[in-house]
């Protein structure tokens, strides 16, 4: 098979930017990062063929006897690694997982994510997403890691504060050096807390984007001598980490979304998504909030939602509506609140678009906005207002997802299966362990 131009092309940046070694990047259905290195002189044949790897080793992939999977690299993904120096220059593309017979695989994430935007294209639609990535920066002793946070700084706090200005301009000077462009990085209100945006692009490459940001991150931290950690609730009583995620369809390049004359800026397919997304919201949390831990972030008090409703001022609110500013019609958007950076993006960003498509497809309405603090209402007026709330656990979160035929095909049967497994096998770990606090609690006084 022939190189396309832009194998070609970057076949002839790696010579120019004189990489040594190559990684070849993919995830599991968990969202972990996977690689496999490969000396640059193999590049032009895994660009031509791709590369064989064992795929029953691999979460959520196949069994030992259908182990055989090709990684294929995607030519636009091609990224220099800038702390890679000395002799060991290296660049990374992020790959799609192929069968043998050179197909995409029905496991693998970003093939799935890519079913779902061929879904939107088939309406017209292009698919846009913005992820808001945070995460906590904790200290290590004698290289053990730790939960003490690197400082004790508050949301958009100044240095001295926020000891990891430094931090997070050498993972901006990274991320620009790799071609991604970052929008705007500050403290979060827990101590050690951080937020890093990149642009808003196409929902692929923010995917991959989202990747690649995680990735940076760690590899910074650790050069600094710290722990970077995306897990949910790492702190009792601090702030959760999440993952914001700004949407909008776009139709021939103009955004959607927009309607001038509405209220709240958003056309008639704006409310059929958003309330595509309200239906959904319960099979959709477990995919975007896939842990255990995810949902001690998911409680009542913290700007973490836990209602199903949406508003524009309101952030106990499920989605949002940021704030119309005239000229800014092309920035038309919701943004949902309940991800966390647990997920895998691909499928976070393909089961979010399935559950706004069955909305405009099927022309849902979405109820009036909820401008009122939600975490405020009793019952009574719950019911009043007919809201309801999000799973409070994984595995009630993995029953709503299999009363929710539409999420399930977005998946596809063999991820929901390797999915549904793992989460439930999951909880089950977790429900079995004795904790400290039980101890605390129950050992004397029982």
């Amino acid at each position: 098979m022939a190189l396309s131009a832009l194998a070609k092309e970057v076949l002839a940046k790696a010579k120019s930017d004189k990489i040594k070694f190559i990684f070849l990047q993919f995830t599991d259905i968990l969202g972990m990062i996977k690689s496999v290195t490969v000396p640059v002189e193999r590049l032009s044949d895994i660009l031509d063929k791709g590369i064989w790897f064992d795929g029953s080793s691999i979460q959520g992939f196949v069994r030992i006897c259908e182990s055989d999977m090709i990684l294929v690299p995607d030519p636009a993904t091609y990224q220099v690694v800038p702390w890679k120096v000395d002799g060991k220059e290296s660049a990374r593309f992020i790959c799609d997982v192929h069968t043998p017979e050179g197909v995409a695989f029905e496991g693998d994430p970003r093939s799935i994510l890519k079913k779902s935007l061929a879904d939107a294209a088939k309406m017209g639609f292009d698919f846009n997403t913005g992820p808001e990535v945070e995460f906590y920066l904790f200290k290590k002793d004698d290289s053990k890691i730790t939960t003490t946070p690197h400082d004790i700084g508050g949301y958009f706090d100044y240095p001295a504060k926020d000891l990891a200005s430094d931090v997070r301009e050498d993972i901006i000077f990274a991320l620009e050096k790799m071609g991604m462009t970052p929008e705007m990085s500050h403290h979060e209100c827990g101590p050690g807390q951080h937020e890093i945006d990149v642009k808003y692009s196409d929902a692929l490459s923010s995917a991959d984007n989202t990747i690649t940001l995680k990735y940076v991150i760690k590899s910074i931290a650790s050069d600094h001598g710290l722990y970077a950690s995306f897990m949910p609730k790492p702190l009792y009583k601090q702030a959760g980490t999440g993952m914001h995620v700004h949407q909008s369809l776009f139709k021939n390049g103009k955004n959607i979304f927009y309607e001038a004359s509405d209220k709240y800026k958003l056309s008639a397919t704006a409310y059929n998504y958003l309330a595509g997304q309200l239906f959904h919201a319960k099979a959709l949390t477990a995919i975007l909030a896939p842990t255990v831990n995810s949902y001690k972030r998911l409680v009542s008090g913290y700007e973490a939602p836990v209602y199903i409703c949406w508003a524009q001022i309101n952030r106990s609110a499920l989605i949002r509506i940021p704030r119309y500013s005239p000229g800014r019609e092309q920035s038309t958007r919701l943004e949902l609140r309940c991800p966390d950076p647990s997920c895998n993006p691909y499928l976070a960003f393909a089961v979010m678009l399935a559950a706004g498509l069955d909305g405009i497809k099927r022309g849902m309405k979405p109820p009036k906005p909820v401008e009122e603090d939600v975490y405020e209402f009793d019952s009574a007026k719950l019911a009043e207002y007919k809201i309801d709330m999000l799973p409070f656990s994984i595995k009630r979160a993995v029953e709503e997802l299999n009363k929710d035929e539409v999420i399930k095909a977005a998946l596809g049967k063999h991820t929901y299966d390797s999915f549904t497994q793992a989460k439930l096998s999951e909880f089950d770990d977790y429900r079995m362990q004795i904790t400290p606090w039980e101890i605390e609690k129950y050992l004397e006084a029982l």
